[in-house]
């Protein structure tokens, strides 16, 4: 009971830590503290290493070469802050799956689990790592290059980080569960698959928006001060959306194939 107690406390300062940090929005710590309480309550201790370890590592990614990333920044929806809703879009899913487990105790919650993190961790890094590419991305509808930051785009280097971030997820899960390889290469290739819907869903689901002022595309709702024109994507299919449901159709279609082998 103790320990309990003692864990939920470190799970709220680390939160907190991240907000003062500036990691993380007041109500994005909130919303983290959530899942990493949701977390240790259905997975443990070993649970809340791999979700800290996609969290470290996904930070240390945003943080990497800022300075180089800040005119992408106009693109995006959202800087390297993460608000309540980007934390519940990368790990709502994965503590779903933790409270699953926790009142069902079945292999399918654990593999869900960890290939949400797995899916999270391999779009983070794509994005993260992928846009210090040399050469702009390509846009998988036209298969002409595009401007860095475009949702649905890829790269040569994306593509390789995409990997090694559900590789990092699935190898850690691999010895905290005491997997065996079966497991682990679900997880890995699972999660690498979120990732790819993820770029399908930003292609050609993912709200983008025309600023009427300077005419950069973006995903933000406003922009140069006035609200923008959206031009493609569907109602509430946003970046957030996109990241929740790619994360959690790699669980799903990771558990059907469990269930099926």
């Amino acid at each position: 009971m103790l320990e309990d107690l003692f864990i939920n406390l470190v799970i709220i300062i680390g939160a907190m830590a991240g907000y003062f940090q500036k990691s993380l929005t007041l109500t994005g710590a909130f919303a983290a503290m959530l899942v990493g309480i949701s977390v240790y309550a259905g997975m443990g201790l070993n649970g809340l290493a791999l979700l800290g370890a996609f969290f470290v590592s996904s930070n240390f990614w945003s943080k990497y070469k800022g300075n180089v990333k800040k005119t992408m920044e106009e693109k995006l929806a959202k800087g390297a802050t993460r608000d309540w809703l980007q934390v519940l879009a990368n790990g709502g899913a994965a503590a779903l799956f933790s409270l699953l487990y926790l009142f069902q105790p079945e292999r399918a919650w654990l593999i869900g689990f960890m290939v949400c993190l797995a899916s999270a961790n391999s779009d983070t890094w794509a994005s993260e790592i992928g846009s210090l590419s040399k050469k702009n991305p390509i846009y998988i509808r036209t298969f002409k290059r595009i401007e860095r930051g475009t949702s649905g785009a890829i790269s040569g280097l994306g593509s390789a980080a995409a990997a090694a971030g559900s590789f990092f997820i699935s190898i850690l899960g691999y010895f905290l569960f005491q997997l065996d390889i079966f497991l682990m290469l679900i997880v890995f290739l699972f999660g690498y698959i979120g990732n790819v819907i993820d770029t399908l869903f930003g292609a050609f689901y993912q709200q983008v928006y025309l600023c009427g002022h300077c005419g950069i595309t973006t995903e933000k709702k406003s922009h140069c001060h006035m609200p923008t024109t959206r031009i493609k994507g569907l109602t509430l299919v946003d970046n957030d959306m996109v990241n929740f449901l790619s994360g959690f159709i790699a669980s799903v279609l990771s558990i059907v194939i469990l269930r099926l082998f």
